[in-house]
């Protein structure tokens, strides 16, 4: 009898333990959000569908100007949790948008030009929108002003200079190697040049400016403000910030990115969807608002094994945005 008394005492334990860990950091960490009137507002709705989109979009007051690019992530094969093209529909239409992308680095079903056009048809996504594979024709270079790791600037697809506005949209998740990924990582990674071409601004990311082919493996703090600095450099070619807008959905919130075609089954509830006109405060609003959610022990474990929050904290020591923000919910 005792030993079965301890029994339920040691499991009673442990679970009392777990539950602790698991919420922790919601009850210690501090967000970001203010009540100060020249901060930037992040859009919220928790509302994560297609009609809740455009709403979300249409409050942020932005137009669109001339050929727009819809940046997304298209999705690793065979079971990716990128966002789903009925989600976006809505969206894209208002903005009359080409759907963009850019090839991956790592291999996979979208390393080369016709396997990725082939997995943009297969998920749907020419059902709603006609699509341009960036880095098709190879890569461009923009700069990156004072650049620390990118001292030579950003390569992007070449074709990215073909638009006049973009809209970037991500789904907000965890990665493998930046700990998580939002609007900055799909304004750098996602623009980056993939190994097809000649110079790959993927690999130069991921290496922290060091090299232009080879493995993606490098060292994690140059890795984290390599992506800060190139998605400096592709706001400020966007007339300086003004002509691109960002969305990030948090639903789906496993601990690995859209790259992985096999990603870990979430453990947490679906938060809802952020806009933005600064990238820095939407990702933010987007770590504060899984920070404060009562089940997101897995993400926030697998956001700080890889010093994922040292993006933000370099993306706010480069200006590349405003890390405090006004979050105005639409209902």
């Amino acid at each position: 009898m005792k030993k079965i008394v301890s029994f339920f005492v040691i499991a009673a334990v442990l679970i009392f333990c777990a539950v602790a860990k698991e919420n922790k950091n919601a009850a210690t960490y501090k967000t970001h959000e203010t009540d100060d009137s020249s901060a930037p507002i992040v859009y919220f709705t928790r509302d994560i569908s297609s009609e809740g989109m455009l709403k979300l979009y249409n409050a942020l007051g932005w137009t669109a100007e001339g050929k727009t690019g819809v940046k997304i992530s298209t999705g690793e094969p065979p079971a990716s949790n990128y966002l789903r093209p009925a989600l976006l529909r809505d969206t894209v239409k208002a903005v009359d948008g080409t759907i963009v992308e850019c090839n991956t680095a790592y291999g996979g079903s979208r390393a080369s030009n016709a396997m990725h056009k082939q997995v943009v048809k297969d998920h749907g996504f020419l059902e709603i929108a006609s699509f341009d594979l960036l880095d098709e024709d190879g890569s461009m270079l923009i700069p990156v002003p004072d650049a620390k790791r990118l001292t030579k600037g950003d390569y992007v697809g070449s074709h990215f200079k073909n638009y006049d506005s973009y809209l970037v949209i991500s789904h907000f998740k965890g990665h493998a190697m930046a700990g998580f990924g939002g609007a900055i990582k799909n304004l750098s990674i996602g623009f980056g040049s993939g190994q097809s071409t000649a110079e790959s601004g993927k690999v130069y990311i991921h290496s922290g400016g060091k090299k232009t082919k080879g493995s993606i493996w490098g060292s994690q703090i140059p890795f984290l403000e390599a992506m800060a600095e190139a998605a400096k450099g592709v706001c400020l070619y966007m007339n300086g910030g003004k002509n691109i807008a960002f969305i990030n959905v948090l639903n789906r919130l496993s601990v690995d990115c859209d790259c992985d075609g096999n990603p870990a089954e979430p453990d947490m509830h679906d938060i809802g969807m952020l806009a933005s006109l600064d990238p820095l405060a939407i990702d933010q609003a987007s770590i504060d608002l899984v920070y404060s959610a009562p089940d997101s022990g897995s993400l926030i474990s697998r956001i700080e094994s890889k010093q994922g929050l040292h993006t933000l904290d370099y993306a706010e020591e480069i200006k590349l945005g405003n890390r405090y923000y006004r979050l105005v919910e639409i209902k």
